[in-house]
């Protein structure tokens, strides 16, 4: 069985004649009344081999994986970068000495390998001095270790087997919160940092001995999702190549994809939105600028980015339904005030978790499976060797602004359509179209600002506002669809009125996204948003 466990450490050099205080005074400044107390300290000796693929494409996304004897948690730890100083580790028993990597770890980090082989690259020996921090009911709140580290790296021979290198020796010293000593850990670091110590210029022990650059390694944010960088515009932007744009901008939502692998496996929160996110701003990109790229390359790509995404989507609106429930729930909605409304009751959210779950198992399944493989392959073909046709070595700036205006013009028709059709079904379907029209063109716009600059990215944010009501709008039409199936089959009167409650007020949420819509539209649609365009 796996294990996730929680770090939150600081890392610093110390050199050789560093006399380390005790943690009463290294804490003394947080809160003089609590009665800490701290523990005798225990030695222990500690002995890693950390894999990792032949080019180090673990190290290269700030990921650690090793097999570990001795101390209190010997086995297979894989480190994940989390916010600031935070870390996830998974854990699994070592098994016995020499056995091979455990699948599950394995499976874990293909989208970081690509299921290349993971050898060994480095061998660490740690000399340990643990002191511990405990509050007045003997509950450890803080850590520190002082580590005297011999490492060497692991040098293949070319076939032969393995070499280790020279050694090399470092001390530093990690101090880590336990249970709620969160607040405790940057205290300490800076009480340690005034006696002269600095912080570790490295995430881990295998980076220091792998000499990677720092610079190099995953930053503070783990490579979680964010708004798109906003690169500024540049001449050498402006004179690049249809291809060159478009191309920089699937590579970075290619390893967005990738990293958000990871967290989607450890159920990190909002893991499943940004990988869908990613996947759908690639596969726009590829559809709008698609004669930027080699068609036999998209020709079998494009249909395999709209499956993964809509096993994706499955996840993500089990999980954007149950919110609305239980938003509906917690914060009633005057609209269902008064005589109508009904006896106070909380409808079961089974049906919702049922949901959710079933829909992460197979999302799970597929991320094992053969299909998404080959998906992980293909992208990494296009973004390491893509073929460029004779028209992906023109000049961008022409192409992305027809690329944006085409599917400006789409949105435009759609939204017409949609505010002027009577029948409600067919209303329903225009405005969906719409919502995903206005998600191209914003796309296409935000690849667009490292040409354009800031006139780009004013559209793009124009887009998203339509976008974002067109969404709230197709939201309320899902849920209202599973609330009607869910009170259909419902065998309690009382539970199918509820659900009957709930449904009412999706469908005045519904007509207030309708009505909010051509306001929105107005602002979108400035002429002056689209200069740039002409």
């Amino acid at each position: 069985m796996t294990e996730v466990h929680r770090e939150i450490e600081a890392t610093l050099v110390a050199d050789d004649a560093f006399d380390v205080p005790s943690l009463l005074e290294l804490v003394r400044s947080s809160d003089a009344a609590t009665p800490w107390v701290e523990g005798e300290p225990a030695t222990q000796v500690l002995r890693a081999t950390y894999y990792d693929t032949d080019d180090l494409a673990l190290a290269r996304h700030g990921l650690t994986l090793r097999r570990r004897a001795g101390g209190s948690d010997s086995g297979w730890h894989l480190k994940v970068p989390d916010a600031g100083a935070a870390r996830s580790e998974v854990r699994l028993p070592p098994g016995r000495a020499g056995s091979a990597l455990p699948e599950p770890l394995r499976r874990m980090v293909r989208a970081q390998t690509l299921d290349r082989p993971l050898v060994p690259v480095a061998k660490v020996t740690t000399r340990r001095t643990v002191r511990r921090l405990f509050d007045a009911t003997d509950r450890p709140v803080l850590e520190l270790a002082d580590d005297r580290v011999s490492a060497r790296r692991v040098l293949p021979l070319g076939g032969t087997g393995a070499a280790t290198g020279p050694e090399i020796t470092w001390r530093e010293l990690e101090v880590e919160a336990l249970d709620d000593g969160t607040a405790l850990v940057d205290v300490a670091a800076a009480e340690l940092v005034s006696r002269g110590l600095r912080p570790a210029p490295h995430t881990s022990k295998v980076a220091h001995v792998l000499g990677l650059d720092p610079g190099s390694q995953a930053g503070d944010d783990g490579g979680r999702s964010r708004r798109p960088a906003k690169p500024a515009r540049s001449a050498k932007a402006a004179r690049a190549a249809t291809s060159q744009v478009p191309l920089a901008y699937v590579r970075d939502q290619v390893e967005q994809l990738r990293t958000q692998d990871l967290l989607v496996r450890l159920d990190a929160p909002g893991s499943v939105h940004k990988m869908r996110v990613a996947t759908r701003r690639l596969r726009s990109a590829l559809v709008t600028y698609r004669k930027a790229f080699d068609r036999d390359a998209l020709r079998p790509l494009l249909p395999e980015l709209k499956w993964f995404a809509g096993v994706l989507g499955a996840v993500r609106d089990a999980e954007v339904m149950r919110e609305r429930v239980v938003d509906s729930l917690q914060g009633p909605s005057e609209h269902l005030q008064g005589a109508d409304a009904g006896p106070d009751r909380d409808p079961d959210l089974r049906p919702w978790d049922d949901a959710h779950a079933a829909a992460r198992a197979a999302l799970l399944v597929e991320l094992d499976g053969e299909r998404y493989g080959r998906l992980l392959h293909s992208l990494e073909r296009l973004v390491t060797d893509p073929a460029v046709p004779e028209r992906g070595r023109r000049p961008a700036r022409k192409v992305l602004r027809r690329g944006v205006a085409r599917e400006y013009a789409d949105v435009r028709r759609l939204v017409r359509r949609a505010t002027t059709v009577s029948d409600e079904a067919e209303r329903e379907d225009a405005l969906h179209d719409a919502r995903k029209a206005a998600k191209r063109a914003r796309y296409a716009a935000e690849l667009a600002t490292a040409v354009f600059g800031d006139e780009a990215r004013a559209f793009a944010a124009a887009m998203e506002s339509t976008q974002e009501v067109l969404g709230r709008h197709q939201d309320s039409v899902v849920l209202r669809e599973r609330l009607r199936d869910l009170a259909a089959s419902a065998t309690d009167p009382m539970t199918a009125f509820d659900y009957g409650r709930l449904h009412a007020l999706e469908q005045v949420r519904a007509r207030e996204a309708e009505d909010r819509l051509p306001s929105v539209w107005r602002k979108a649609s400035r002429k002056r948003l689209r200069r740039w365009l002409r």
